[in-house]
């Protein structure tokens, strides 16, 4: 049987197939109907330092290919995660990446601050591509030096794995992903959502409340799959893969595009056991192509 564990940062992982921040909740949703142990990894779902209320609705609109959003990052803040949230986490035995939002540079550092008091967290997804209200509204993930501060001093503060998501919304990723590397990530996610919008061409209306919101879902693979091989090939440091993933075939083509491991997103809304029977076909996949490991498929597309 093909062995799909992989390790960063010296965590070990069950499989490379995780579940990304904002579609599993805090996880206790989706164990009703999924078996969490077989998951690679859970990332929650946004905190912040005090809770959010998030936008209000419309706030949600399927398209045609994709899912348009503007939830604003509704959570329920750092205690109210730990006292209500990080129990069951901790009970599931899988690892657990929380994923860290914030207005300005120092709510990164107070969650991560007071998550380090805490067992059960595995590390932290930094999501840099909200808007930083110190520059006007621009995302931390738009500037590399914005983005590399952030990143350097949350590695001040703890030795977890430490994973920098980054937004698809710039000239150059690669650019980006080297900050975060030089400043101490031990791995990167990408892509975060691409901006996008809907009108109603009865009423003549914005189909969400915020007008422009973030665009998921397959629609949005190709970006994904371009911006995942342009940054494994600026940095040395693990790549984890995100956009348009419904099916083990587009994990598959995640991996050859250098991705060492994949998080299922939007699919999570049409069916919660999606990143489980990703990682079944990715192990059936590797069988029937006489391979044992996932290393015999990381970053082996052919360029010509």
């Amino acid at each position: 049987m093909a062995d799909l564990r992989i390790i960063i940062a010296g965590v070990e992982f069950p499989t490379p197939v995780f579940v990304a921040s904002g579609t599993y909740g805090y996880g206790e949703e989706a164990g009703a109907i999924a078996d969490l142990t077989k998951l690679g990894a859970i990332v929650t779902k946004s905190i912040s330092p005090e809770p959010r209320l998030g936008n209000p609705p419309p706030r949600l609109f399927e398209t045609t290919a994709g899912l348009l959003n503007s939830i604003g990052l509704q959570n329920v803040g750092v205690e109210a995660f730990i006292s209500e949230k990080l129990p069951f986490l901790r009970r599931t035995g899988v690892p657990v990446i929380v994923n860290v939002v914030g207005k300005i540079s120092e709510d990164f550092f107070r969650v991560v601050e007071r998550l380090e008091k805490e067992e059960g967290v595995t590390g932290y997804e930094l999501n840099l591509s909200c808007p930083n209200v110190k520059e006007g509204g621009l995302e931390f993930s738009q500037s590399a030096a914005v983005a590399a501060a952030v990143t350097g001093e949350v590695r001040r503060r703890t030795k977890r794995l430490l994973m920098p998501k980054l937004t698809p919304n710039v000239t150059s990723v690669a650019e980006i992903a080297r900050a975060v590397e030089g400043a101490g990530a031990d791995a990167i996610s990408l892509i975060n959502t691409l901006t996008g919008m809907a009108v109603d061409i009865e009423t003549w209306k914005p189909r969400i409340n915020t007008m422009i919101g973030g665009y998921s879902g397959p629609a949005i693979k190709p970006v994904a799959l371009a911006k995942v091989f342009q940054a494994a090939g600026a940095v040395r440091i693990p790549v984890v893969g995100i956009g348009g993933i419904t099916g083990w075939q587009d994990a598959v083509e995640f991996f050859l595009a250098g991705a060492s491991a994949v998080q299922i997103g939007t699919a999570n809304y049409l069916d919660p056991r999606k990143a489980i029977e990703v990682a079944d076909g990715l192990r059936d996949y590797l069988a029937r192509r006489g391979l044992s490991h996932l290393d015999e498929l990381i970053g082996k597309m052919q360029k010509s």
